[in-house]
């Protein structure tokens, strides 16, 4: 990857080294265009290569087999929730539905004993009168992230020494729970996070929310893994062992992060353990119903990944060779080479949709949504560098380099 970097830079510099010796005889202005046009059609050559490798990838990723557990420990399972959400009885249900032949503690919690969540879990102990369900209900807050909050407060009634954190927002399929469990067994393992893919909820901006999640943050991660450059923890699971959480020094360290599932992998990894993913998925709700909704919260993940990991962020230009090519196809003029890029870079986007598609074992719909959020993504990506303020759960915070949050009052 350096070494490609590092090729496309000197092919920058000596076709713009070429085009200043033609100073004489093309305007500034023309020069100008050339240039940029020249610099976005490289980013897009070297996107649509970083594309057709994702695509080759995910499939490579999903066909290997997930891990059986060698044994079947207790295992509490805890729930941070908030709101009534569309699907959350559904979520909450796949989770009762396990073959897991040990005993399950399902831990719930809220801040508010009045949250309409409550409801739903009333719901989901008629659905299974033989789980075990814990609720807490408590208002205490130790930092501006109040899901660590909630989960601090939860933690005291765990009763098993295997812990399987996951947002509400999750469902999953029957095996989740041996498998992870199964992942966690493996020598050295400390911690097991799980890839998710974007389950909409109905309406147009939720089926675009999950176009990002399928085509742009799994392929991206899974790349990540196979070249070396990626260290993710995934809120959608995080499976550790009591123990674990322990030596990391518990989780009241991270209530001041925005990212705090990928401060806790970090914590993890210090200790010697490793963070491990199976090859499979679990379904994330897509949830935004408008462009604000979802703008915001695109925004929130693209300045969080930009403080934590400024150089991937950066990197990540080249998830975008439609939009590249596009810029190159407007400075050109409309070079016939700009066109053949566009072309090509439609085409590399839609064989790496085909391929996720057929690794998750998904249908192929959509397609006509991609073009339009590859476009729509890519201003995003610019956006992220123009600020660090981020709205989460309606609260306005600043991020500063370590992560951190920090609350900002609106105007």
């Amino acid at each position: 990857m350096k070494r490609l970097a590092w090729l496309a830079c000197l092919i920058i510099l000596a076709l713009v080294v070429g085009l200043i010796e033609l100073e004489g005889l093309l305007p500034a202005a023309h020069l100008i265009f050339i240039s940029l046009a020249v610099l976005c059609g490289t980013s897009a050559a070297l996107g649509i290569a970083y594309t057709l490798l994702a695509g080759m990838l995910v499939r490579r990723f999903f066909a290997r087999t997930a891990s059986e557990p060698t044994s079947f420990p207790a295992v509490t399972i805890v729930k941070p929730l908030h709101g009534a959400e569309w699907t959350l009885l559904s979520n909450l249900s796949s989770f009762c539905q396990q073959a897991y032949p040990a005993p399950v503690q399902f831990l719930f919690g809220v801040h508010d004993s009045e949250d309409p969540a409550l409801r739903t879990v009333e719901q989901l102990r008629l659905l299974h009168p033989e789980a075990h369900i814990t609720v807490v209900a408590d208002a205490s807050l130790y930092g501006p992230n109040r899901k660590m909050s909630n989960i601090l407060n939860m933690l005291p009634e765990a009763q098993h020494d295997v812990l399987v954190f996951a947002d509400s927002d999750v469902s999953v399929g029957p095996d989740y729970l041996r498998n992870v469990i199964g992942e966690l067994q493996k020598p050295g393992v400390g911690l097991v996070t799980c890839l998710y893919r974007g389950e909409p909820d109905p309406g147009f901006w939720p089926r675009l929310s999950a176009k990002a999640t399928n085509y742009q943050f799994l392929p991206g991660v899974v790349t990540g893994l196979a070249l070396g450059m990626a260290r993710p923890c995934f809120g959608q699971t995080i499976a550790m062992r009591r123990e674990t959480l322990e030596k990391i020094g518990g989780f009241a360290q991270f209530v001041h992060h925005l990212a705090e599932d990928h401060a806790i992998g970090e914590a993890v990894r210090m200790i010697g353990e490793k963070v491990v993913i199976p090859p499979f998925t679990v379904s994330h709700a897509c949830v935004e119903t408008s462009a604000t909704k979802l703008v915001a919260h695109e925004l929130r993940w693209s300045r969080t990944i930009r403080t934590i990991d400024p150089v991937g962020h950066l990197g990540s230009a080249l998830i975008h060779p439609l939009a590249f090519a596009l810029l190159a196809l407007a400075f050109s003029g409309g070079a016939l080479w700009a066109w053949a890029f566009a072309g090509v870079a439609l085409l590399a986007r839609l064989a790496l949709k085909m391929q996720s598609d057929h690794a998750l074992r998904q249908p192929h719909r959509d397609l006509w949504l991609l073009p339009f959020w590859d476009i729509v993504s890519f201003s995003i990506f610019v956006a992220s560098f123009f600020s660090t303020r981020v709205i989460w759960r309606g609260f306005s915070f600043k991020v500063d380099g370590d992560g951190l949050l920090s609350p900002v009052q609106d105007e």
